[in-house]
């Protein structure tokens, strides 16, 4: 009867072994894989579309791409893209639709400063990760936690314009802006910084973001003889308008633009009243010329080919823009998995992060991560972007 007590219990305890250990060659379980939803709210069509047309472009390649090769660790990209055309109030239902709606993880975009001061607060409230692709610094300042961007920052345009002004021997400007979020926020850094550079701002002009002609601003200006160059703040293709208003009034002040310039599709538009325009931008627009050990050199000429191939049209800082913000999320999930309060923890931590835009390094008080090194100053020559050379 012991032995037979004893067979039992031997035979038991092999059971239970053998149900709790997996068989050799067996791998043991993995987390299942899911799909993640991410929004993109960006101005495809309408004023803005300069801008949100690459960024949309560049995101949907990118998205393709990576489920191509089977996303991050085994998680599926869907992509939701929304066309805001540039409108802040459909910026903001599309927020809330894709929040409350599409439940989605993240949302990238919008395009405009001023959508995305519309739809920060909303984000904020959801716990949704807003990843911006607008420039305006009070996107990020004061910070909150959700929000992030990935231009670089006005503050640090406007010091490359001015340090090349006071270089120049330039003292007393114009500004001109659009009456975008964009345009009033430029306006507020150049008037701010103004002092600290010597610059004396002595005239000040906003014109509407549809403008087709700017002649009757820039004869308005052209009567104040103390105008020694003008600086124009803004994102819609006034700028480019407002270059060949100038040059056809015979005024040959310089131009400056700010960092909204970015596209080739701007000096198209001037023609050749555009050559010499200067302007700060990140160095996508001239990659070619980086020198080989250029931290960026790789990453930008990469993008720039593979978009280039794809879509039959340059590479502009915009569709950069966009780059910069789905290859974040997509570090930040393939780190921590795709848990929202890690993913936005690991974003914030975030340092040395090859993009187009620079070399990111977040940190909980910088929610841009770029710093004045992210600008280049670059100039029209030729129909083309090069470096500006003093």
């Amino acid at each position: 009867m012991r032995r037979t007590m004893t067979s039992l219990l031997t035979a038991m305890l092999v059971f239970c072994v053998a149900a709790f250990v997996a068989p050799v060659g067996v791998k043991a379980a993995t987390p299942k894989a899911e799909t993640v939803k991410v929004g993109a709210i960006l101005a495809v069509t309408g004023g803005a579309s300069f801008l949100g047309g690459p960024e949309a472009r560049t995101i949907q390649m990118l998205a393709d791409e990576l489920n191509a090769t089977g996303g991050i660790n085994g998680n599926k990209i869907e992509l939701i893209i929304k066309d805001s055309a540039g409108d802040p109030e459909k910026a903001i239902s599309f927020a809330k639709q894709l929040i409350e709606e599409e439940k989605v993880f993240a949302i990238l975009g919008p395009s405009t400063s001023g959508e995305t001061m519309k739809i920060k607060t909303i984000c904020e409230q959801a716990k949704t990760i807003l990843l911006s692709c607008a420039a305006a610094e009070v996107i990020v300042d004061p910070v909150a936690k959700y929000v992030f961007k990935t231009p670089q920052k006005d503050s640090d345009a406007v010091k490359k314009i001015y340090g090349e002004m006071k270089r120049q021997g330039i003292s007393k400007i114009a500004v001109m802006s659009g009456n975008t979020g964009f345009g009033q926020a430029g306006k507020g850094q150049l008037t701010k910084m103004a002092p600290e550079f010597g610059i004396t701002i002595v005239m000040e002009e906003v014109y509407d973001k549809t403008a087709t002609d700017l002649s009757a601003v820039v004869a308005k200006m052209m009567s104040n003889k103390d105008i020694q160059a003008v600086v124009n703040w803004s994102i819609v293709p006034a700028q480019g308008i407002l270059a060949k208003n100038m040059r056809q009034a015979g005024w040959k002040v310089p131009l400056f633009q700010s960092h909204g310039f970015g596209n080739i599709k701007y000096v198209e538009v001037g023609g050749a009243a555009a050559e010499g325009i200067i302007f700060p931008a990140g160095r996508l627009l001239v990659a070619d010329v980086l020198p080989n050990d250029h931290p960026q050199k790789t990453v930008l000429l990469k993008y720039k080919n593979d978009y280039e191939a794809k879509f039959k049209e340059p590479a502009s800082t915009f569709g950069g823009h966009g780059y910069d913000a789905f290859k974040i999320l997509c570090r930040a999930i393939g780190q921590v998995g795709p848990d929202r309060e890690k993913v936005r923890d690991a974003i914030e931590n975030m340092k040395g992060f090859v993009g187009t835009g620079g070399v990111f390094n977040f940190t909980p008080a910088d929610h841009n991560g770029l710093d004045i090194d992210a600008f280049a100053m670059l100039t029209v020559k030729d129909g083309k972007f090069v470096l500006y050379n003093h």
